[in-house]
């Protein structure tokens, strides 16, 4: 019996909240976590098809750049999961820095287009 898609969404500051229904349209089976910590827990027991999450800038942030950088190195060994962040475009600077040391297979800025992020997923298919 095979499983249908998965899709992890990582849901911290909200800027995609109302996508469930669309990810549940084209076809994904959809598990949502609030924080990184539960997200990473998550990852070390399933193995979702797609993580779609949000990417926040923090300049205070005292080692790293962004929300993301823990679950980005958790996944990247995760080859066959696909990583969607969705973006503030005030934070490009920010994710291009995050972007130039893990893997992310799409950015869409927020507020997110249905239509983009249809396009991306209906690609990964």
């Amino acid at each position: 019996m095979s499983h249908g898609k998965t899709l992890l969404a990582v849901i911290e500051f909200l800027a995609h909240t109302n996508l469930k229904p669309h990810y549940e349209r084209l076809g994904y089976t959809v598990t949502r976590e609030f924080t990184v910590r539960k997200a990473i827990a998550h990852l070390r027991k399933a193995r979702p098809d797609v993580i779609a999450a949000d990417f926040f800038f923090q300049p205070d942030f005292r080692d790293r750049v962004s929300n993301l950088e823990s679950l980005l190195a958790t996944a990247q060994p995760l080859k066959d999961t696909r990583i969607l962040v969705y973006y503030d475009p005030a934070h490009q600077s920010a994710l291009d820095k995050v972007r130039s040391r893990f893997r992310i297979d799409a950015a869409l800025t927020t507020p997110v287009q249905v239509t983009e992020l249809e396009e991306v997923l209906q690609d990964w298919c």
